[in-house]
């Protein structure tokens, strides 16, 4: 498998300059206060050529850092400034005495077997353990005054792997690397270790603040966001039977199915004390489910998101298998949508 390198903070060497500046693309530019991350478009297979970079999907949540003269700010996708969650890779990042960048990546926490794990993340963020968490970056999107969006990808993580040369072991950074075709065999070695997938990214590419089909998303498991609408009454002494879920569709909220796995005994009771915080007397659905069991589900307003796994989409539109992965709050309920191949 692929294995991403660690960053060493203590040899860091200032970048060229005037190699940057003779970059295609590269432009001298004020360091801007945000820019929207570029995202990518769900499809069913890999690319095939040489063209396309393929790089391990890691479970974790999607960071822009921001470095301006010593200051490093974590911005989420939906710019909500999060740098007080991880201070200690905040330091790391701190001691590369950039003068100015923007690193995208991403921040994971690993389970016992080594593989990124959400739950990891939520838990540890949650109890104050952001110590044991890491930042893989995938992209340099600005660097010592130059904005690099209109440089070639291939360009920006030559860049970023310079800064990755002679790794120290202990950073809690890493450069998330890349093979250069042979995508199919790359998500199948992927899916072998139980990782969430691959994403493939076209060599030649600018990048760009939207979803575009130059970068392609590639998973193992159907997993999504829902929008959390309530959930369900037990008869065996815990706090809920299942969550309910939807996604929106044209403005309106539809009924996507029921989660009653993945919970550990303390997530159901703070999930329970979230939702029945905002809880409502009616549904939230614009159409009424059909699902018998919600006759005894406890309503909630619709400001909750949570990542799911499953197998499958029905016919009737309900998600098959589901197993809860956690809450995200870096993401917009109005914005979670059923997620199809295109």
């Amino acid at each position: 498998m692929l294995q991403s390198r660690c960053l060493s903070v203590r040899i860091y060497k200032p970048m060229n300059l005037k190699r940057i500046s003779r970059l295609a693309g590269a432009r001298k530019a004020a360091l801007p206060e945000f820019i929207p991350p570029q995202l990518a478009t769900l499809v069913d297979k890999p690319p095939i050529g040489e063209a396309w970079f393929h790089e391990l999907k890691l479970d974790g949540y999607r960071l822009l850092c921001h470095v301006d003269r010593g200051q490093v700010k974590f911005w989420t996708r939906n710019r909500k400034d999060w740098t007080t969650k991880f201070p200690t890779l905040g330091k790391a990042v701190k001691a590369l005495r950039l003068k100015s960048a923007i690193l995208d990546g991403e921040v994971v926490a690993l389970d016992a077997s080594g593989r990124p794990s959400f739950q990891k993340l939520q838990q540890q963020i949650n109890k104050n353990m952001a110590a044991a968490l890491m930042f893989h970056v995938f992209d340099l999107v600005y660097i010592d005054g130059f904005n690099l969006t209109r440089c070639p990808l291939r360009e920006r993580k030559e860049l970023l792997a310079e800064l990755f040369e002679k790794v120290d072991e202990k950073s809690p950074l890493r450069f998330s690397d890349h093979i250069e075709g042979s995508g199919a065999q790359f998500l199948k070695e992927a899916c072998k270790f139980g990782l969430e997938g691959i994403v493939s990214k076209l060599a030649d590419s600018p990048y760009e603040s939207t979803r575009s089909r130059s970068w392609l998303k590639i998973k193992c498991l159907r997993r999504q966001e829902f929008v959390i609408a309530g959930y369900t009454l037990s008869d065996k002494g815990i706090p809920f039977s299942s969550l309910v879920l939807g996604v929106y569709d044209k403005g309106k909220l539809i009924y996507a199915g029921r989660a009653g796995t993945g919970f550990s005994n303390q997530m159901r009771v703070d999930l329970k004390k979230m939702i029945d915080k905002l809880a409502r007397k009616t549904r939230p659905f614009a159409e009424i489910p059909s699902d018998p069991g919600l006759r005894r589900a406890v309503w909630a307003e619709p400001a909750l998101v949570g990542e799911v796994a499953f197998t499958e989409w029905t016919d009737e539109g309900i998600i098959r298998h589901p197993s809860f992965q956690g809450l995200r709050e870096d993401k917009k309920p109005i914005d979670v949508v059923r997620e199809e191949p295109s």
